[in-house]
């Protein structure tokens, strides 16, 4: 068969439903940014949504956000259970700021009750964009499939330099073994560089991590913190 003689395929071409969805996606967009702009550098902290309070990882998790959210920095989440409500959850016990960027599913997830900011988002891929776009960090639980969605797109996109060099942290080496096998697997096959291995440190280790994000997020970023500016016209001593 020449090139001549194919036949193409027919498929949807309404272009009416692409610009509706073209501004439903705008839309979203607008709403996370008016929703999220204040919250200030976050660290986003992946996980799954099925763990109970009474699991390790929730517990752990709980921790890790308290330590990182006593940095200053604003804990950012899914917004939902599980790992997310952790996470929420140990930064509000210390006093840090508390933020979550929940998706909208056919079965209702509800954010969990331990945010002080949230927006409800209708697609995954405008929910990814905004965790992505207000952190300085970001610290992988043990999660499913959206879990290391969410890795690997941060990965793929520090990678490439499409957005600055932000630390990533892989918590749980034993959970997480296959993939730092593959991982390794992949620099042997020469499918990614071996510098590329920097990219994520993988641990065990609270301190380690906190030291890591210290180091690599508000020592490279120059991140200081921010002064309290008080008003004179509300009669602020």
């Amino acid at each position: 068969m020449t090139k001549s003689e194919i036949q193409f395929l027919e498929g949807p071409q309404n272009r009416w439903k692409d610009f509706r969805f073209a501004f439903s996606v705008l839309r979203e967009f607008i709403k996370g940014f008016r929703s999220l702009h204040w919250s200030g550098p976050c660290v986003t902290i992946f996980g799954s949504a099925r763990f109970k309070e009474d699991h390790i990882y929730y517990k752990q998790t709980e921790v890790i956000a308290g330590e990182i959210a006593k940095l200053g920095f604003t804990i950012l989440t899914g917004g939902g259970p599980g790992i997310m409500e952790a996470a929420n959850r140990g930064a509000r016990e210390v006093g840090g700021r508390s933020v979550g960027c929940n998706i909208v599913l056919p079965h209702e997830q509800n954010h969990n009750p331990y945010l002080d900011t949230w927006v409800n988002i209708k697609y995954f891929f405008v929910r990814k964009t905004l965790l992505i776009k207000y952190s300085y960090a970001f610290v992988v639980m043990p999660g499913g499939f959206g879990t290391l969605d969410e890795y690997f797109e941060a990965l793929t996109l520090i990678q490439t330099k499409m957005i600055s060099q932000f630390p990533i942290i892989i918590f749980d080496k034993a959970f997480h073994k296959d993939i730092i096998d593959h991982i390794e697997m992949m620099k042997e096959k020469s499918t990614i560089s071996p510098e590329d291995l920097q990219l994520c440190l993988f641990t065990d280790s609270v301190e380690e991590a906190v030291a890591h994000i210290k180091e690599n997020a508000i020592g490279r970023f120059k991140l200081k913190p921010a002064v309290l500016r008080k008003k004179w016209w509300l009669f602020e001593d």
